[in-house]
């Protein structure tokens, strides 16, 4: 046991993504009862479909679960609310300030922990009173850090400057990779591209396929004049480097986005149109598996692994 597993209450330190349009109770629930922390993706949810998620979540699992809340989300204040009437135990914050409603969450005896893309936010992250930091890398899926500060170069960094217990995000999807963060300083691993390629993702099986054919390069960050997105190839990922190439306007880029592209391209496998959002590291993958089968992959790779080095 580490500090991770005894913060949540889980069997091991494996903290599944909060992504959008990917993590619903299915994916959240199997996690959870596999042994790791399930979270639901508040991001892409209205209030009163968390709601229904967070029961689903509830009844399907008898095991710790958590909630992803981005900090921009639009109905914040009644997402807490919401939060708190359905006896949620941890919250996983991100995209904004910590100290906005790390006390509130603490008051209702919710656990906190906050995403970061550097050493100074994290320093924020103790200050503002939370349980854990989530430290998360350049080479993660969705929206990125701005510092573009790779997960082997950040989790040592984020270590030597807070005490708290920390999570290791961004590129993460092997047993051997679990352990290459141990040796760095982390103390548990948060995993989203992997699991979102799983059959209790909640993605789209156009997209699923898609990413489970991509190869080294076949993903880019853009939209840095917006949020820095990982974006898979397809059309709009070409539409927006073509853009980006021509030094198109801040306003030109949110006219492009437009509206509900990651909702098209994820949860309902428009792959022209769409915003194909993944982690560099789907690259490695081929195969369509359970929650299980990568729950027992991580574990039995991270155990082999560890027995090598150590009879070196």
């Amino acid at each position: 046991m580490n500090r991770i597993c005894n913060l949540f209450g889980i069997e091991y330190p494996i903290i599944q993504g909060g992504m959008v349009w990917c993590s619903g109770w299915r994916l959240a629930s199997a996690v959870s009862n596999a042994g790791g922390l399930g979270l639901l993706g508040a991001g892409s949810m209205h209030p009163e479909v968390l709601r229904e998620h967070i029961r689903k979540c509830s009844q399907a699992t008898g095991k710790p679960f958590g909630v992803n809340v981005p900090l921009m989300y639009p109905e914040i204040d009644l997402l807490m609310k919401i939060l708190v009437e359905e006896k949620v135990k941890i919250v996983f914050t991100s995209a904004g300030n910590p100290k906005t409603w790390t006390t509130f969450l603490k008051e209702n005896n919710i656990l906190v922990a906050h995403v970061v893309s550097s050493s100074k936010f994290a320093v924020k992250c103790e200050e503002a009173g939370v349980d854990a930091v989530v430290a998360e890398g350049f080479e993660a899926g969705g929206h990125n850090g701005r510092e573009e500060t790779t997960t082997l170069c950040l989790i040592p960094a984020v270590r030597r400057c807070t005490s708290l217990p920390l999570v290791a995000a961004g590129g993460i999807a092997t047993g051997e990779a679990i352990l290459a963060m141990q040796a760095l300083g982390a103390e548990g691993v948060q995993i989203g591209t992997r699991f979102a390629l799983t059959k209790e993702s909640s993605a789209h099986d156009n997209f699923k396929k898609l990413c489970l054919n991509l190869d080294e390069g076949d993903t880019k960050l853009l939209l840095k004049k917006l949020a820095p997105t990982r974006l898979a190839k397809g059309d709009f990922k070409l539409a927006v480097e073509e853009a980006e190439a021509r030094g198109a306007s801040t306003e030109e880029m949110r006219e492009l986005l437009g509206r509900g592209r990651a909702k098209k391209g994820i949860f309902e496998g428009n792959l022209q149109e769409g915003e194909l959002e993944i982690g560099q590291v789907a690259a490695l993958f081929r195969e369509l598996q359970t929650v299980e089968e990568v729950m027992n992959n991580l574990i039995e790779g991270y155990r082999n692994i560890h027995c090598r080095i150590s009879s070196r």
